[in-house]
């Protein structure tokens, strides 16, 4: 018996984030897909499943494929175990492993051994850096940060940043919110 269950997807959520990335309104959909207001309404609030026939329409109104819908897809429900890979006599170098499974809003991944600073990271979204053991030294915005366990540190998206672990054997444990996904701050109208 395995421990992830594949459920139904909602394709409500992907329609409206799409539909939003376009700065479309339900209305434009509407008539570049031939559905109706209500109906589309529906879809994105998961209380209508479209038919194959729609769901091509509607990707077509928003400029993408029916395929991207659906990867983009939100599980009905879903509760995911990742199971710690044991290993006897783990290999040389940095590893890294994620801790989250397929195509969702958050992305976490576990990262061991020494990286290296010399690799300069940007993500459009925010994320957060949790040092599970050992130390590093974060660069951020032109300050130096220095972790150990136990510590986070948040970065919000955009912010260029580096990292080195300092000490043998470190874990640190990255949660970003996914590439995908279009952080929304607050604007002022």
């Amino acid at each position: 018996m395995g421990d992830h269950k594949e459920q139904p997807l909602r394709v409500g959520a992907a329609v409206r984030r799409r539909r939003r990335a376009l700065d479309l309104t339900l209305a434009v959909v509407a008539e570049r897909s031939g559905l109706s207001v209500p109906f589309l309404s529906q879809i994105e609030n998961d209380r209508a499943r479209p038919s194959t026939g729609s769901l091509e329409k509607l990707a077509d109104a928003l400029r993408t494929t029916a395929v991207e819908l659906l990867a983009a897809a939100d599980p009905a429900c879903s509760v995911d175990v990742v199971r710690a890979e044991i290993t006897e006599t783990p290999g040389p170098g940095p590893r890294s492993r994620s801790l989250v499974r397929g195509h969702h809003q958050m992305h976490a991944t576990e990262f061991t051994g020494d990286h290296e600073a010399g690799r300069e990271f940007q993500y459009r979204n925010d994320q957060l850096m949790y040092v599970a053991d050992g130390a590093v030294e974060i660069e951020a915005e032109g300050r130096a940060y220095r972790l150990g366990r136990g510590d986070t540190l948040y970065l919000t998206g955009g912010v260029r940043h580096r990292w080195r672990a300092t000490v043998p054997d470190t874990r640190v444990v990255v949660v970003a919110v996914a590439e995908h996904i279009e952080a929304v701050r607050n604007r002022k109208r």
